[in-house]
């Protein structure tokens, strides 16, 4: 007979790695960790090499990184600066001197950085920078036009500079309106805008009471990060009334139509329920999921900055953080998949609920025996 080698697949490496840590912190040696996992120690560093840890030429890497350390973090101190005197800038671009000039004088009040720093930030030479300007002498010929300017604003504050320009050729000013705007920005009189509303999806129907399975979902998405610092987004989704977790994405970024396919494979293994439940999310409200809707199922949409209207996944996802996010650290998309799908493994087939009887979500769903009549009869009561 043939001795044929055993493949791993990359979901089976993972846990046997994982399970090799749990033995190494137990006090075994390398040899006695492979050994239960039944592969050689070549075999284990190399799976940890390529799976569960950097690289050599990462590590050759680092150690370069660590002698230029005190350059780096001059460096660093140095982004960081400049990026937080960035942000006091995001208005747009300094196209002109006097945004320039604008901008170097807020950054000196507000951070106080020296004059060099600012002016090399704004892109104005120092000269330029403290050469008085026309408009702060007593000699600006447009010094009568700029009272007017502030006193019309301080009247109208709705108004804008093109109202202001005709209503200055009105009482006689002899300007255009391209002195008039000029004028206008320098004096700082931009007109307030008004915040966007948030958008809030429309519910198709109202959300009954999950009095049997099958009844209403209960949709939302977390977040979290692997050791590089890179998102990973989870999509949950839960029967209420069984409390099982159907099932989930966990990718670096979830769109509506990713999410529609996650919906459309569920709808075709467990059935379409009467209600999605959700928060007014983009992945939510998008008009793809409404289409993708139709007569599948009703759409029920949570107030906004009321999550406790979605309570049952809300607290799957408070269970779902402490007992597994926070105690684990990825370092892979794949890593996070598998731990986070034997987590909800774990949650259906062993985590009793109290408010199940303590049984199982899985245990509690095959034992149900509420039926779509009950639900009709519900509804006549209410």
């Amino acid at each position: 007979m043939s001795n044929q080698r055993k493949r791993h697949t990359p979901e089976q490496i993972v846990r046997k790695l994982g399970q090799a840590d749990r033995l190494l912190g137990e006090g075994n040696t390398v040899a006695d960790a492979c050994r239960e996992l039944g592969v050689t120690e070549q075999t284990y560093y190399r799976w940890r090499n390529q799976y569960g840890g950097m690289k050599a030429d990462d590590a050759k890497r680092l150690k370069e990184l660590e002698k230029q350390n005190a350059t780096l973090k001059r460096l660093l101190a140095e982004a960081e600066l400049e990026k937080a005197a960035l942000k006091e800038l995001a208005g747009g671009k300094l196209l002109g001197p006097g945004r320039r000039r604008a901008a170097i004088a807020h950054l000196i009040r507000t951070l106080q950085i020296s004059e060099r720093m600012a002016c090399r930030l704004a892109r104005l030479s120092r000269s330029a920078w403290r050469r008085p300007l026309k408009g702060d002498t007593p000699a600006d010929p447009d010094r009568a036009l700029r009272d007017w300017l502030r006193k019309f604003a301080k009247n109208h504050p709705r108004w804008g500079y093109r109202r202001a320009y005709h209503g200055a050729r009105a009482e006689g000013w002899n300007v255009n309106h391209k002195k008039v705007q000029r004028l206008w920005r320098e004096e700082g009189l931009r007109v307030p805008q008004k915040r966007r509303r948030k958008r809030v999806g429309a519910s198709t129907v109202t959300a009954p009471a999950a009095v049997a399975p099958g009844v209403v979902w209960a949709v939302d998405f977390q977040s979290d990060v692997d050791e590089r610092g890179k998102a990973i987004k989870i999509c949950t989704i839960v029967d209420e009334h069984t409390r099982v977790c159907l099932g989930g994405l966990v990718e670096r970024s979830i769109t509506a139509e990713r999410f529609i396919e996650h919906l459309e494979e569920l709808v075709t293994e467990q059935g379409a329920p009467m209600v999605l439940r959700s928060d007014n999310g983009p992945e939510f409200i998008s008009d793809a999921v409404a289409d993708w809707a139709g007569t599948r199922t009703g759409l029920s949409y949570i107030p906004p900055g009321q999550p406790w209207r979605n309570g049952y996944v809300e607290s799957f996802n408070s269970r779902l953080r402490d007992e597994c996010l926070n105690i684990n650290s990825f370092y892979s998309l794949l890593h996070a998949r598998v731990v986070i799908s034997d987590w909800k493994h774990e949650y259906n087939h062993e985590r009793r609920h109290s408010s199940l009887g303590y049984l199982t979500p899985l245990e509690y769903a095959r034992s149900c025996a509420h039926t779509l009549e009950e639900i009709d009869s519900h509804t006549e009561r209410t």
